[in-house]
Order: C-alpha cells, then structure tokens, then sequence
C-alpha cells in the first residue's frame, strides 16, 4: 500500500471516529465549514478543539492562526508542517499546540488554499479588505460555535499573516465594543510579520554581513537595491516597490550564492535561485514565496485524502490554485507598512506581541527592533528600559532558548536558532511561548 493509500485509510478512519463522537489517537475533535464573505468570496475554516491531559476545553484559548504569502495556507502549511494535531505524514506532532489551545486555521485572504474566488472582484486588494472579509467570517464563526464566545481569544501570524493580522485585531476591536462580533478578545501576536517591509529590505544587508554571508561588494549591491525600493516607497509607488523588492532579492541571491531567506543557514536549492527567461515579478515572488508553502508532498496530501476528508470542497476548486492571483491582488498594498495600526492596537489596551526568529533574513529581527523603537506608543521608553529575560529551552535546561521582554500590554520574543517558520525549527520554544503569551504559564 502506497503513502497516499496509507494516508487516505488514516483519515477515513479518522472521519469516522469524528462522525461518532469517539476519541481518536490521531487527532482532536474538529470541525470545518466555508463562509461567503462577499458575494462569490468564499473562505474555508478548519477548527480543532483543544486536546489537554489536564484542562477542558472550555479552560482553555482559541488561537486563530493565519499563513503569510499573501497566498499561504493555514489549513496546509501551518496546520501539517507547523503546529496542528498532525504532521504531513499524518503523524502525531508533539509539540502541537492543540495540546494548549484550539485551532482556528482560515485560509485568508480569499482565493487562498481551499478559500476560492469565483469571479476576479472576489480577491481582496489591500489588507482593509482582508479584514473586512475576516470580520464576516469571525462573525459567522462565533454565532456558529457559541461555546466560544468567552474563550479567551488570540490571533497569531506568520510572516504577511502578522500584517493581516495587524488589520483584523483593530477591526475586530472596534467590531466588538460596538456589539457586532462577541468573543474574548484576548491578545495579537506578529510572528516574523511584515509590519514594517522597508525596515526589512534595509536591514538584509547589514544583517547578512555581519553574519559573514556578504562581502564588501556584496553588501553595496544589496544596500543599492534596498535604497531603489525606499526611494519608490517614499514616493508612494507601492506596485513599483513590490517589483524592485523582487529584484533585492534578486541581488541578495546572487551574492550569497543562493541564501534561502526563511533560515540563513541552510541554503536554496539551484532551481529556486534565478527567473527562467521571461518570468514576470509575480511568478517569480510566487515561486520564491508561495510554493515552499505548497510543496508536492504537502499539494498531494491536501488535494488527496485531505479534500475527500472534508467532502465540502466544490469539484472546481484545488488547493493552492489561486494562490498566484491572492498575490497578484494584492501586490500594489504588499509593501505598504502597518506600524500605525500596531500603534492603534497598544494605544486601544489590545495585548500586542512581537515574536521573530534570529536566523530569518526576509523579515530579520534588526528589521522588527527598528519599526518597534519608532512606535508612538507611551510604554515604549518603558519597554526600552526594561532588560530582557532568558527562557531555558524546553528540550536543554540551562541552554537558553530564547529572550523575551514584556512591559504593560506588549511583548517582544527573540526565538533563538529558528528562522522565519519557528515552529518547524524550534516547535518546543514555540509551544512554550504560546502559553506564555496566553499566560497558561
């Protein structure tokens, strides 16, 4: 019996184990559903219900987690290769947070993973849209799953997800002191987050040289490509920024010998180094960007025994298939920053936590400091005085694993030897810092 055979019998077991209300030893108890949050703009959710040895579910948080791209999908990408109850070979994970919390993964913005667009005016444009469409769902969601209404609730992002994510905490904020949307909202946390996309394109190259991946030439081509995409960013041309982005990365690829940008210590397969003749910015970027998140292994799994699990998915639509659009759409708004938004957030008393990994170069750490220093934000001088603390790693009492600083309603963690997906490189510290932050510890 084949991988795929061996998966397919796994989940259909699954499913009936579910379907019966009985306990399964592969994962908790689950539910999905779509939302039409504008007419032809579907979007997918996949919940699973906390599965503690030691608290019930309803003593526990609702995390919602949202992919980056934009493009990526949460319901593949952080569900089986990052946090879910399962791993791609549909193996349990250890360090699965559903072991603390339940799971909310929604493929956003609209077109992503198994979310679909029917006509073009589905596809969001900026991240005011996204979080629009997020409110009807989260709208949706709450009145549907009514348990969850006081359950402390907490969104946490990856990479362009914390920008979304910026967004939707603001409007949802709003939503709620104005009745429209009830639930516990607890807590924002930015993970290795495009907040600030300028303050991370002008940091690649003092980070890669003082990390000996660029020499002097190198770090004046990479610092001439940064300072063509400022001078288009201060000029308000946001499409003609994303496309210089694109040839930064161009320069930092070529005079690192191909550094891979999500963990400076491993290196990009030659295939995903330079554009085939004639590719455009956007296949490129989505090559770059978008299909490490959707690799054949994990395509295969989502658009095979996965999709027939589920059994809501509309016979036209394919996992990842509009993915290319998603970034398409919403390239004229990728290289906007939402520092204010972030500002609004700590200003309204919303708990707002930053977390980067210190080997991730697209969004590296000198980057997110820099945005934070510049916060309007009246606990900054506070929050800059404070030192930080060391957290053991979970897996090496006495080795450090990580720093963090917390001063009133914000929260800034330095994961240390994890690039830009911390929970694959480091799942124990990630696990570990999901319960500080909805302070289970």
């Amino acid at each position: 019996m084949g991988r795929t055979e061996v998966a397919s019998s796994l989940l259909f077991l699954l499913a009936i184990l579910i379907n019966k209300g009985l306990s399964s030893p592969l994962a908790s108890k689950e539910d999905w559903s779509y939302v039409e949050v504008r007419d032809g703009a579907h979007m997918f959710w996949w919940l699973y219900y906390a599965d503690s040895q030691s608290a019930e579910n309803n003593d526990l948080p609702l995390v919602m987690w949202l992919q980056g791209g934009p493009g990526g999908s949460g319901s593949g990408f952080g569900n089986f290769e990052e946090i879910g109850p399962l791993d791609r070979n549909l193996q349990p994970r250890k360090t699965s947070w559903v072991q603390a919390a339940s799971l909310l993964f929604v493929d956003n913005p609209v077109g992503t993973g198994f979310s679909y667009a029917e006509r073009p005016d589905g596809y969001a444009t900026d991240v005011a849209m996204v979080a629009s469409d997020m409110l009807v769902l989260l709208q949706n969601f709450f009145t549907k799953k009514t348990e969850f209404q006081s359950v402390p609730f907490y969104i946490f992002s990856e990479s362009y997800g914390g920008k979304m994510a910026a967004a939707i905490s603001m409007e949802l904020t709003k939503a709620i002191a104005q009745g429209k949307v009830k639930c516990n909202f607890a807590g924002v946390a930015l993970g290795d987050s495009w907040i600030s996309p300028l303050d991370s394109v002008m940091t690649w190259g003092p980070y890669l040289y003082t990390t000996s991946l660029l020499d002097d030439n190198g770090l004046n081509d990479v610092n001439g490509a940064a300072e063509a995409v400022k001078q288009a960013v201060e000029q308000q041309e946001f499409k003609k920024a994303t496309e210089l982005w694109s040839v930064a990365e161009t320069v930092v690829e070529q005079n690192t010998n191909g550094v891979n940008f999500y963990n400076i210590l491993t290196q990009e397969p030659d295939e995903k180094r330079t554009s085939s003749t004639g590719e455009d910015f956007i296949s490129l970027q989505t090559r770059r960007h978008i299909r490490p998140l959707h690799s054949q292994s994990l395509s295969e799994l989502m658009n095979g025994p996965i999709r027939k699990k589920l059994g809501i998915i509309p016979q036209n639509v394919t996992w990842g298939g509009q993915a290319e659009d998603v970034f398409t759409y919403m390239s004229g708004d990728f290289m906007k920053p939402v520092v204010d938004i972030v500002d609004q957030l700590l200003s309204a008393g919303v708990n707002v936590t930053v977390y980067n990994g210190q080997l991730d170069l697209i969004v590296d750490t000198m980057g997110q400091e820099l945005w934070v220093k510049r916060l309007k934000w009246d606990g900054l001088s506070g929050f800059n005085n404070l030192k930080w603390t060391a957290l053991d790693d979970p897996t090496s009492p006495g080795v450090t694993g990580a720093f963090c600083k917390t001063y009133k309603n914000f929260s800034f963690y330095w994961i240390l030897k994890a690039g830009h997906m911390i929970p694959s490189d480091q799942g124990p510290m990630a696990l570990q810092m999901m319960k500080m932050i909805t302070q289970q510890v």
